[in-house]
């Protein structure tokens, strides 16, 4: 490993607050195209501990006004590669002091979304469309899950049926909860325009198995080995939404989990969804309801916020600036920061007692809360040459409540605990590369690991001095590879970190050189 600059506290560069006007921003419908059946319904749904006030409720923003047009601000991970696994090449895995790899050939995915582990040491993987992989402690090989043990990568008709048509799975982010347990995020059933799982709804001709697909499943491993699989449809049902009344289905592409399991309130615990358009919050209890069609009283989920803006695309039309929530964390308050392609707010569930309703006021009407990290020229209605996207791809929370997000094109910012800009750090500054793919926080030391999108490896930012992992440590092979998740295991001298880098495609032999996790247990 390599020691970067040291950054000077006069380096660190304060930032003034942006007034950003407006209340929508730009449509993600195509930034997301690439990316990132045994039905188990459960009891019967229990009804919510709590619900939005009588004098409040779900968003009445007006429809959306469709695909933009425009190149997306935001990039999406690499094409995933092979699935299944041909024309693959497995090199054999690193060995570096302090590290321990697995791979495909223990039994892995090849492409590697995400890792995490539950409070029971088991590693969950999220493979793309090899499905859903578990490491048990102490097991030399990986187990795989796929629908046919039950994962359940689409939602329910309103009769409580499975859409009919094509069934799409593409696991793509994982959280770890309780011991056998893992939140479970899903990509949509691919497409372009209105076949794109984000716009089918409302185009010409929507069809269930697109507008259905994707969203996340609770998936508990039984002591048998089967799972146990309760889905989270993240859609509004008839009349939920005042200017939507037929519903909406916006949300499909579930990108990064957060699970908070301290409830707010009278609210149980929750788990926090970022996605493309929007993020969501759900019930990390809930049970299953098929037949609730999206009603709030018994669908688990609350849908959707944005901080949203607007914007111009090439044609001089009004779009919406909102997509790729990559950055999701949680405060120990009860808040939750979002990071997207555009912009990031503090969600302010925990300070308003865990009414979402009002938290999403504050986050959608509060131009404060709105913040644009690396400012556009203008804070609305801004030309595409005149924007500057964020594309956050990961966030944490630090013990002071100061906030870190990665950035796919900027590198790294430093927010306090009301979202002021502290400091920039981008290229030259001993950081490993500016386009950084994810994020994650040591909880041994409060060290920042920070994730290069291609060929750079990894940099640990600790009291101001950048370590870096690359190609020296990892090789070739796997140093090329993207850092697709960042997550910490345990605490204290228990502590892990888990690193997945996702594989990528040689130019040269034109195979796809297979991903690997890495698990940190040194210093």
């Amino acid at each position: 490993m390599t020691r970067g600059l040291r950054w000077p506290g006069a380096l660190f560069l304060a930032c003034v607050m942006w007034t950003l006007g407006g209340c929508h921003s730009k449509s993600g419908d195509e930034s997301q195209q690439d990316n990132p059946d045994m039905d188990d319904p459960g009891p019967p749904p229990e009804t919510p501990d709590s619900g939005p006030p009588p004098d409040s409720g779900p968003s009445t923003e007006p429809p959306d006004s469709g695909p933009s047009t425009e190149p997306p601000d935001a990039g999406p991970p690499p094409d995933a590669g092979p699935d299944p696994r041909q024309d693959v090449e497995i090199p054999p895995l690193p060995s570096v002091p302090g590290w321990r790899f697995v791979g495909a050939d223990q039994g892995g995915p090849v492409t590697v979304y995400g890792v995490t582990a539950d409070e029971g040491g088991n590693i969950w993987v999220a493979g793309g469309e090899e499905g859903l992989f578990l490491l048990k402690p102490g097991a030399e090989r990986f187990e795989r899950f796929g629908m046919e043990h039950g994962l359940r990568p689409y939602g329910y008709m309103p009769d409580g049926s499975a859409p009919p048509g094509i069934k799409y799975l593409k696991v793509i982010s994982v959280a770890g909860a309780k011991a056998g347990t893992v939140f479970v995020g899903y990509e949509g059933v691919p497409g372009t325009g209105s076949e794109h799982c984000e716009n089918n709804w409302d185009g010409p001709s929507p069809d269930p198995a697109r507008y259905k697909s994707g969203d996340a499943d609770r998936v508990t491993l039984r002591k048998d080995g089967t799972l146990n699989v309760v889905h989270y449809d993240i859609f509004s049902g008839p009349d939920v939404v005042a200017a939507e009344k037929r519903g909406r289905e916006k949300i499909c592409n579930i990108l990064r989990i957060r699970y908070d399991k301290h409830g707010i309130g009278r609210n149980k615990p929750s788990v926090w969804f970022g996605g493309n358009h929007g993020f969501a919050r759900g019930d990390a209890t809930f049970s299953g309801a098929p037949m609730c069609n999206g009603q709030l009283n018994c669908s688990g989920v609350f849908e959707h916020v944005h901080p949203s803006v607007n914007a111009l695309d090439a044609r001089g039309n009004v779009i919406l600036l909102t997509d790729a929530y990559y950055g999701v964390a949680v405060d120990p308050s009860g808040d939750v920061w979002f990071g997207g392609s555009d912009r990031t707010t503090r969600f302010r569930y925990g300070s308003t007692g865990g009414n979402f309703w009002h938290a999403q006021t504050g986050s959608e009407a509060d131009a404060d809360n709105k913040r644009d990290l690396w400012p556009d020229a203008k804070p609305e209605y801004s030309k595409p040459s005149e924007r500057v996207p964020d594309n956050i791809s990961g966030a944490v929370v630090m013990g002071d409540g100061s906030v870190w997000l990665s950035s796919f094109s900027n590198g790294l910012v430093h927010l306090d605990s009301g979202g002021q800009v502290l400091r920039r750090i981008g290229s030259g500054s001993g950081l490993v590369d500016r386009h950084l793919s994810a994020l994650g926080l040591d909880p041994r030391d409060a060290s920042l690991w920070a994730g290069a999108s291609w060929g750079g490896g990894i940099s640990r930012l600790k009291g101001g001095d950048f370590t870096t992992y690359g190609l020296p440590e990892f090789g070739r092979k796997y140093g090329m590879s993207r850092i697709s998740d960042i997550q910490a295991a345990g605490d204290g001298s228990d502590r892990r970190m888990l690193v997945s880098f996702m594989g990528y495609r040689d130019t040269t032999t034109q195979k796809w050189v297979a991903g690997a996790i890495g698990i940190f247990e040194g210093e």
